[in-house]
């Protein structure tokens, strides 16, 4: 069974575990926009403070930790750029698989779907987007497989429509 919890405290070790991981590591530091895995362990750090607008979960698979998500309304975050996505009514997500035993088995595409079910159930929410490396593939087939269309060609980024 695969479910998503809140992030506590006693998982902030295991994500940075994770994080640090070459699999993980590759998507999640971007040397070219100067994001480290030091800035994502601070936003975790500070997720009931200066960051306690993103939602963070971690994705338990037959209760074992197995991966760690977010979501965040996009008119909260200040620096990123959307493009010609709309801010209002969009939210945005990532997500990632820490356990090397659980990639490969469309899990992603589970912990995808189970994220825009929980923010479409949302009264404001319109549409939910990723930007993924060009690169990630494996990212790029779970979304589309989730019913995700590619927005935006320069900056892979992906977008799902409420109905």
């Amino acid at each position: 069974m695969l479910e998503l919890r809140p992030l506590s405290d006693d998982d902030i070790s295991l994500v940075e575990v994770w994080l640090n991981k070459e699999h993980i590591k590759r998507w999640y530091e971007i040397p070219h926009i100067g994001i480290t895995i030091a800035d994502w362990m601070r936003e975790i750090q500070e997720r009931n403070g200066e960051f306690r607008w993103i939602t963070y979960l971690i994705a338990m698979y037959r209760e074992q930790p197995i991966g760690l998500c977010l979501y965040y309304k996009c008119t909260d975050s200040n620096d990123e750029d959307f493009g010609t996505l709309p801010p209002a009514g969009s939210y945005g997500i990532d997500y990632l698989i820490g356990e090397e035993t659980y990639l490969g088995k469309c899990l992603g595409k589970r912990i995808i779907a189970m994220l825009v079910d929980k923010i479409f159930s949302f009264t404001d929410a319109e549409r939910v987007t990723a930007e993924i490396d060009k690169d990630n593939k494996a990212s790029e087939k779970a979304l589309l497989s989730c019913g995700f269309t590619l927005l935006d060609v320069q900056r892979s980024r992906y977008v799902i429509r409420k109905d």
